[in-house]
């Protein structure tokens, strides 16, 4: 019998090393990340499995290999970001890597402020060459899915989606005329605005200050707005007014979302100009009662006390009304140029007003000082200065206006239904991007709120940060398998470190990386690894919940 000892021995240790679970292997492995997955519930020690495009497994993952593997010890792992409002729709067309975006987590542009790529007449695709600035590009597209998808086909390192842009259906239908539409019109506009949805648009937008989008009456947008219904979209508005009428202009906004049984956003959500900061708590009450009706309204916001815009809004609304080259032939006729002066509203003093973007070379000497230093240089008035320096550039002019409360935006960011975005393109600090200046937030609002908001100044804890740069977005826009860390989701997923993440660019040097994010992965492509850019381009064109939806 104890000859059969040594045999049973071996036996015993055959059948031990058989009885092991086989390995299951996966194409990435990110291991021991403090995983945040969209929900706002506390975040947890775990690993994520990806597989192509897609997250294959989540948790505590058993028995696990991975061709690339990702030790996430001591940093966070998130879903990928969705910027609520970007206008890289011109920056990707010359950089797909979307490198100022990227390098904070974002993983989704969402654009289409009021005007939008598509659809094109012939005729708007002539003034869009004429008027392109340092960044010139093809137009072989015409409505707005052939653009995203000539995105897509180019190669973007991040992901694209986009509203149907009002301004953009008026000047298509109308030009920009204020008038209202005939019947006729009316029609083909809510038939290119179906094409739109049927393409994958998301919904319809709106920029209410600017011409021709503010041109639409009340009645004009809840039309068009019901189309947006039929197809599940959302309707999203720069509403008509920030500053003393910031609450009728919510009201319409509100109107519109019950006239036409469809959900709403407004746009960068703030009170603007000293003297109306008070209205922000009216305003949120607004927004609050009517949700509390029922009405599914909500909010985003960028993380800094000044907009950026073009020094023309401030001029009075009869000399917009034509658009810029009405403005031009206004400017021209001395009786009007007066008047135009006198009736300048500045909501914000011209000390506050700094300049960061000129068409013409020879004025960009002026960039990065205030309207009140160069009319101090020039001996003339901030108003007659004003009206100076957008005829000799022959455009709007982009400034920063430092408009806003630093106690408002903490109030908005703890809002449950507010979002998150930048309000800027995405550029790479290099070429021609630097021949402008910019807006600090095209850099660094998504790394801003994690950064100081929330680890330095506490306002909100990091969870519910992450909830507001994924799944509230996400589950608006109704986009599907995005915005969360669940299997089966695409694998946009970022990884950083929460203890480092910071936002670096200031006024005067905007062109700076945030720095902290250390991995990004957009439809399982690893575009940021270790910090720095791998040229991946992964980004696909979302699409909304309309594509291809017979209503």
């Amino acid at each position: 019998m104890k000859k059969l000892e040594p045999f049973v021995f071996l036996l015993g240790i055959i059948l031990l090393f058989s009885c092991e679970p086989a390995k299951i292997q996966y194409d990435i492995l990110i291991k021991n990340g403090q995983i945040l997955d969209g929900s706002g519930k506390p975040a947890y020690l775990g690993d994520i499995a990806i597989n192509a495009d897609t997250i294959a497994a989540v948790g505590q993952i058993e028995n696990a290999i991975g061709k690339q593997e990702i030790d996430a010890a001591g940093l966070s792992v998130a879903p990928g970001f969705i910027n609520m409002l970007s206008w890289a729709n011109v920056s990707l067309l010359e950089d797909g890597r979307s490198q100022g975006d990227i390098r904070q987590g974002v993983t989704l542009e969402v654009l289409g402020e009021g005007s939008s790529m598509g659809p094109l007449s012939e005729t708007m695709k002539k003034e869009m060459k004429e008027n392109q600035g340092d960044i010139t590009y093809d137009i072989p597209w015409t409505s707005l899915g052939e653009y995203l998808n000539h995105l897509e086909t180019k190669g973007i390192s991040t992901n694209v989606a986009s509203f149907v842009g009002n301004a953009t259906l008026r000047q298509h239908v109308i030009g920009i005329e204020k008038r209202l539409p005939t019947e006729e019109e009316m029609s083909l506009m809510k038939k290119l605005l179906r094409q739109g949805m049927e393409e994958g648009a998301v919904g319809l937008s709106t920029s209410l200050i600017y011409v021709p989008s503010g041109h639409a009456e009340t009645e004009e947008i809840i039309e068009l707005a019901k189309v947006v219904a039929e197809y599940d979209g959302m309707y999203i508005s720069h509403i008509r007014d920030e500053e003393g009428k910031l609450l009728e202009a919510v009201d319409e906004l509100i109107t519109i979302s019950e006239q036409a049984k469809l959900p709403a956003e407004i746009y960068h959500f703030k009170a603007s100009g000293n003297a109306n900061w008070h209205l922000l708590d009216s305003a949120i009450t607004l927004v609050e009662n009517a949700r509390k009706k029922g009405l599914d309204i909500t909010t985003d916001m960028y993380m800094y006390n000044a907009s950026s815009t073009g020094l023309n809004v401030v001029l009075p609304a009869w000399a917009k009304e034509g658009g810029h080259a009405s403005t031009m032939k206004l400017i021209e006729n001395p009786t009007k140029r007066k008047q135009m002066m006198d009736e300048i509203d500045f909501h914000v003093p011209p000390e506050k007003i700094l300049l960061v973007g000129f068409r013409n070379k020879a004025m960009r000497k002026h960039i990065g000082k205030t309207l009140a230093e160069v009319a101090t240089e020039r001996n003339k008035s901030p108003n007659e200065t004003l009206v100076d320096l957008i005829y000799e550039d022959d455009s709007r002019i982009q400034v920063v206006y430092f408009s806003m409360s630093e106690e408002n935006i903490k109030k908005k960011l703890k809002l449950p239904y507010m979002s998150i975005c930048s309000d800027a393109g995405s550029y790479t600090n290099e070429g021609v991007f630097l021949e402008q200046s910019t807006h600090p937030r095209a850099y660094g609002s998504f790394a801003r709120l994690l950064g100081y908001f929330v680890r330095e100044e506490k306002v909100i804890p990091l969870e519910e940060a992450i909830y507001k740069l994924t799944s509230l977005p996400a589950t608006n826009l109704k986009l599907k398998k995005r915005g969360a860390l669940k299997e089966g989701y695409f694998a946009d997923i970022v990884v950083f470190d929460a203890n480092k993440i910071t936002d670096n660019a200031t006024f005067e040097r905007p062109h700076q990386y945030a720095t902290g994010m250390q991995h990004v992965f957009v439809n399982g492509g690893h575009v940021l690894k270790d910090g720095a850019h791998t040229g991946t381009s992964s980004g696909r064109f979302v699409k909304g919940p309309g594509w291809k939806k017979a209503p």
